[in-house]
């Protein structure tokens, strides 16, 4: 029989409508399936929160802070404007129902160079450096008991922090059924890390240890710029409340199953974090905290006692599951942004077989590597926080904009505009007042979104660009397409 050879359409469809409205026939080529449920949308959301920010950040909200009471406000407050903001994601995300999330609402509101900053803001820090801060915690939690009180060697933890990145994207590569499996299990694996430490805190509260709150507000920092970074820690580690937008192409019913999800997940996720830092608190004094590289493990070797080495197990699961979800997650944006032009067309590409985004996982996994070389989490998190910051501060600015020019835009989910008008002035504090407590990591952040201006003309915004060029891109793409996509050239299947 005749052999033919697969056109772009036979394995990639670039319609973002096409996809967004479940259709497929022999003109949209193959698309990625809608295959989770409300319930993988829960785990998603759980799973990529609750990874290592919980196990890092309470010392950065405690820092900041300057006292117990004070922390425990921040925690609760980032959770309620984590909760807020994702209610006004769930609008954006069911008026626009494309994978991508803040790329997709912010290229909807305001055109292609601010969707193009975001993609490329995200493309080199928000991601990867998200990603590298979660391989590192895992790394570290992992080899803890074997070295015991001493910390492990940088060199250990860099290279199993890469390995653990590459297997986990080979993972997201092969299936996602393989990927929601290891996301409910390691999502019940981090729960269950997490009711340890409060039932070892609620015990130690119940036998009257109630010293590290006799004075709960006193050192607290009561100046703007201080609260902004404390909040920075915190919103941390609630970081990947959006996440489940990213897919929503991939999610069954996303009217229904958006919203459910994410009202499940935030409240579950909130209380959890609020009563597990009470629980360091009772237990561990502020010298405690601020002295230990790993909290959890600090608390575990006071309370559990010859058990305490399963804490750290427990740990690197969390952190394992978050890596997951967030792999799996933030692939598809990138994989919607070069559908959109935005990015090389072969990272768009999807494995014939598996009907998977590998090049950009590959992709995405390559930058993470560069990442994980790098010492100083908390200077990290500082970069990321601000810069997510002020693009979700644009997303949200989205919404309103659309709100009075699309104002018949089919809207299944229409939140109270008090809430995204509260979410937006909470966002602008938290973009304006670090400028003057740390205005390195701010300037850096801006100078580097500055960059992709240039980036975008010359890629993009460039349309008579020399035939050398252009080949060059198209051989680029045409090697990755045979590259990953695994299937020969003259290969006969139906589609």
């Amino acid at each position: 029989m005749a052999k033919k050879t697969p056109e772009k359409a036979d394995y990639l469809d670039i319609s973002g409508d096409a996809i967004a409205d479940g259709k497929a026939d022999s003109s949209s080529g193959v698309k990625m399936k809608k295959e989770l449920s409300m319930m993988d949308g829960v785990a998603i959301i759980v799973g990529v929160i609750i990874g290592s920010g919980i196990f890092v950040s309470p010392k950065g909200v405690l820092m900041f802070s300057g006292s117990v009471g004070q922390a425990i406000i921040v925690w609760i407050m980032s959770g309620v404007l984590s909760m807020i903001g994702a209610l006004c994601y769930a609008e954006l995300g069911t008026m626009i129902p494309k994978s991508g999330g803040d790329y997709a609402y912010i290229m909807e509101a305001f055109g292609p160079l601010p969707a193009f900053l975001y993609l490329w803001i995200a493309l080199f820090i928000l991601v990867p450096t998200g990603n590298a801060i979660t391989a590192i915690t895992f790394a570290q939690y992992i080899l803890q008991p074997v070295w015991g009180d001493c910390p492990a060697p940088y060199e250990a933890v860099r290279l199993l922090a890469a390995a653990t990145t590459c297997i986990l994207t080979v993972i997201n590569c092969y299936n996602v059924k393989w990927v929601t499996r290891v996301q409910d299990i390691f999502t019940a694996t981090k729960i269950f890390a997490l009711l340890i430490i409060v039932a070892a805190g609620v015990y130690y509260l119940c036998t009257g240890h109630v010293e590290n709150f006799k004075n709960p507000m006193e050192g607290t920092r009561w100046q703007p710029g201080y609260i902004a970074l404390a909040f920075y820690s915190g919103l941390f580690s609630y970081s990947g409340w959006n996440y489940l937008n990213y897919v929503t192409e991939e999610l069954k019913d996303p009217y229904r199953n958006l919203p459910r999800a994410i009202c499940i997940s935030m409240p579950v996720v909130t209380l959890v974090y609020v009563i597990t830092n009470i629980a360091y608190f009772v237990v561990l004094s502020q010298e405690d905290i601020l002295s230990s590289e790993a909290v959890a493990v600090t608390f575990s070797r006071k309370m559990l006692g010859a058990f305490s080495f399963v804490m750290p197990i427990f740990v690197a699961c969390s952190t394992f599951g978050s890596l997951n979800g967030a792999i799996f997650a933030s692939s598809r944006l990138f994989f919607v942004g070069a559908r959109a032009g935005h990015l090389p067309l072969a990272i768009c590409l999807i494995d014939i077989k598996r009907l998977t985004p590998v090049p950009s996982l590959v992709f995405m996994c390559i930058i993470t590597l560069a990442l994980v070389v790098i010492e100083d989490v908390y200077v990290l998190i500082n970069y990321v926080s601000f810069v997510e910051a002020l693009f979700i501060t644009l997303s949200v600015t989205g919404l309103l904009y659309m709100r009075r020019t699309r104002p018949n835009a089919v809207r299944p989910i229409k939140v109270n505009l008090a809430l995204p008008i509260i979410f937006l002035l909470i966002c602008t504090f938290l973009v304006t007042f670090p400028c003057y407590v740390s205005p390195v990591e701010v300037t850096v952040g801006l100078v580097f979104i500055s960059c992709g201006i240039p980036v975008y003309y010359l890629t993009i915004g460039w349309t008579n660009k020399p035939r050398w060029l252009q080949r060059m891109f198209n051989n680029f793409n045409s090697c990755c397409a045979k590259l990953f996509l695994c299937v020969p050239a003259e290969d006969d299947r139906d589609l």
